[in-house]
């Protein structure tokens, strides 16, 4: 009967032990992603880098179409007549005259 508490007894510490490397490998895993997670919270919350050269965003927020042009009046307008590579719609919208005979 001896045997069998030895063997009983060897069991349940060998259960502890398992309990005891799973619960440190859980609390590994957490500190690695509370630790992952203030890193990329930090970095979230840090001002962009100024580049030399580079596009300045309150600048860019602000354009606007600032050529001259309304949107709404050129509406009717033609770019590629106006850049000479096809003819103008607005100038024959008269009917073609009939050849005198």
């Amino acid at each position: 009967m001896r045997v069998v508490s030895n063997k009983k007894s060897a069991e349940a510490t060998q259960s502890i032990q398992r309990v005891k490397v799973g619960m440190t490998g859980l609390a590994f895993v957490l500190l690695l992603i509370g630790l992952a997670s203030a890193i990329f919270s930090s970095a979230s919350h840090e001002r962009p880098v100024a580049v030399a050269g580079g596009a300045k965003a309150d600048i860019v927020a602000n354009l606007s179409a600032t050529n001259g042009t309304d949107p709404a009046t050129t509406g009717d307008r033609e770019p590629l007549a106006e850049l000479g590579i096809a003819p103008s719609a607005a100038g024959n919208t008269a009917a073609p005259a009939k050849p005198a005979k």
